[in-house]
């Protein structure tokens, strides 16, 4: 399992060499089953009819050496030529009229300038090939190339110019500009792994991790004070990630990383898993080894090993944690240093409040294992009683991180509302756009009317650049300079919320993403993709927040959603014909003392 971790070398980096570990070790690797890899495999069965060649690409770690090799198998090639350090490999099939030469480009970077073994005089000659045969109806060759995100169009930018070259290129631009797989121009297909939600790769990949029977030996192979015992940190780890509770907010934090359009490949994913449970700081490589538990049991340093902080890369150097992207985007969240008055007060006096004590008993006393312990006492009465010895507390500070992350995984469904567990985060509203956004949509249903009321007196308060209240209509409004002022007094036109003929504004799901729509006739519409971050702005600015304060691109964004909607509105108005005459009236916004908008008509005369 180490082999997956966060270690120094490089062998978690390449699925060949975690083969060939597993293999010496005789123990079967991590695998299941890759939502595309039907896909890809059916393009190269004997009974496909329709031959096309095949691109993956995406980040690393997404996959593609596991979906080729499985390809490579299926065509029945050598696992000894696969497991070479050739990049390159090529097989003959047969098929109803001669012979397919099947050619595998398994690392598009690493593939050698010219080959020593005189398959292609050099990279770009092989390249073109690759596209010649692509604009060749019925040719004898097929390709299966793998590629990281941006060095596939470089490669191909670079090649020669020609005619064959430069279609091919625009179509592979094509591809993974629109997010589509299938060509009509030419007999290609082009998997794009980093499309594949990350939700459903942990689905995947910790139910592979958490199933191995690896984990069954290791009960079996239980020491009474050492590994897999009673009190043994990698064995409760184990027990943690595998509760319902712990892989649910964890999961939840994974689709919120992919509402945030953050991608998670799944070499990250088992990187994760595995410092989640040999996570120690005190250990080598910051990993334990079996031989480890016995140690740090006798030296009563276990609740180092916390799997609460170890999700988070707390076990590891600041260094190593910030060059990760997994912990990079789950410390996003910001677990472990948001909190709340009531979650703090539980930690620090939850003991001695008989209010509190219900809560911090179940949290914190009944964890043996990184709850309260001597430890944690003894800090918490250095900072009631104001210990001299340190004067800034950073001990205590530092177990409140990992108690508070602690709690993100532990509080109850039951307490979810009345312990604010999402103001855990600093996504206060995230826990809403999961359960009254995303999931509605995605069963077909509609968002209740009060969260969308929320969104359009944000997006008002914005628009208007005052503290508007009304949420019944979207208000478009100007100034007499330009659109983008801060504040715009010019009303040129409310969108009803309630559907009024063909003008709404609704929330849709729109390539699996919650999306504002705001519609101005039948063919008319603007829509903005509502991700986790700007759901929490404009709920933040409804509250009464300043726009600039929270995030200033997301407000930048909402400025430019602003001159979109007017872009329609104009494009409406032209559509229904303007009507001549002398007399223009401009509609001047003000507010009442409740918020609410009210205009004055002021009419303007010219010759």
């Amino acid at each position: 399992m180490r082999q997956y971790g966060p270690i120094p070398r490089n062998d978690n980096m390449y699925d060949e060499h975690i083969r060939k570990s597993a293999k010496r070790a005789g123990i079967r690797p991590l695998a299941f089953v890759h939502p595309v890899e039907q896909d890809v495999l059916a393009q190269f069965r004997p009974e496909c009819g329709d031959r096309r060649s095949v691109i993956l690409t995406g980040t690393a770690g997404d996959g593609k050496s596991h979906l080729c090799g499985k390809i490579w198998a299926l065509l029945g090639g050598s696992d000894e030529q696969w497991n070479s350090d050739d990049v390159y490999h090529t097989l003959d099939v047969p098929k109803e009229q001669g012979t397919l030469t099947i050619h595998v480009i398994r690392d598009l970077t690493a593939l050698p300038p010219h080959d020593s073994k005189g398959r292609y005089e050099n990279k770009a000659e092989l390249l073109t090939r690759f596209c010649d045969c692509l604009s060749e109806p019925g040719g004898s060759g097929q390709f299966l190339v793998a590629a990281n995100d941006g060095q596939l169009v470089e490669t191909l930018q670079r090649l020669p110019s020609t005619a064959n070259v430069a279609r091919v290129r625009t179509i592979v631009e094509s591809l993974l500009v629109e997010g589509r797989r299938d060509s009509a121009e030419a007999p290609l297909t082009l998997f794009n792994l980093s499309r594949v939600p990350c939700v459903a790769l942990y689905d995947l990949a910790i139910d592979a991790f958490l199933a191995h029977e690896g984990w069954s030996a290791c009960y079996e192979s239980k020491v009474a004070d050492g590994f897999f015992g009673d009190r043994c940190p990698i064995r409760h780890n184990y027990e943690l990630l595998k509760s319902a509770l712990v892989r649910g907010r964890l999961r939840s934090l994974f689709e919120l990383c992919d509402c945030n359009e953050l991608h998670v490949p799944i070499r990250r994913l088992l990187l994760l898993f595995a410092n989640a449970i040999l996570g120690h700081p005190d250990a080598k490589d910051r990993l334990m080894q079996a031989g480890d538990v016995s140690t740090f049991l006798q030296k009563n340093s276990t609740a180092k090993a916390s799997l609460f902080n170890n999700l988070f890369g707390g076990n590891l150097s600041e260094v190593r944690r910030d060059s990760l992207e997994v912990f990079d985007y789950l410390n996003r969240f910001r677990i472990g240093h948001e909190t709340s008055n009531r979650v703090d007060n539980i930690l620090i006096f939850g003991e001695a409040d008989e209010n509190l004590k219900p809560y911090f008993d179940a949290l914190l006393r009944a964890d043996t294992m990184y709850g309260a312990d001597d430890s944690y006492y003894a800090a918490q009465r250095s900072y009631v009683e104001g210990d001299d010895s340190d004067p800034g507390n950073d001990h205590f500070l530092r177990l409140l991180v990992s108690q508070r992350r602690g709690l993100f995984f532990k509080i109850p469904a039951e307490w979810e509302q009345e312990l604010a567990l999402w103001e855990l985060t600093v996504f206060k509203y995230a826990g809403e756009y999961l359960e009254k956004v995303l999931k509605p949509l995605k069963q077909g249903g509609k968002v209740e009317r009060p969260f969308l009321a929320r969104l359009v007196k944000g997006l008002n308060r914005i628009f208007v650049g005052m503290l508007v209240s009304s949420d019944r209509d979207l208000l478009l409004a100007t100034s007499i300079s330009f659109s983008s002022s801060k504040v715009s007094q010019v009303l040129e036109d409310r969108i009803p919320v309630t559907p009024r003929l063909n003008e709404r504004v609704e929330l849709v799901l729109a390539n699996g993403k919650p999306t504002l729509l705001v519609q101005f006739a039948q063919s008319i519409s603007a829509a903005l993709p509502l991700n986790l971050t700007r759901y929490e702005f404009l709920s933040r600015v409804a509250e009464g927040a300043l726009p600039g304060s929270f995030s200033r691109e997301c407000y930048e964004d909402m400025l430019a959603f602003k001159s979109r909607l007017l872009s329609c509105l104009n494009e409406r108005r032209s559509s229904e014909g303007a009507v001549e005459s002398n007399t223009v009236a401009f509609h001047l916004l003000t507010l009442d003392p409740a918020g609410n908008p009210l205009d004055d008509v002021v009419e303007v005369t010219h010759g």
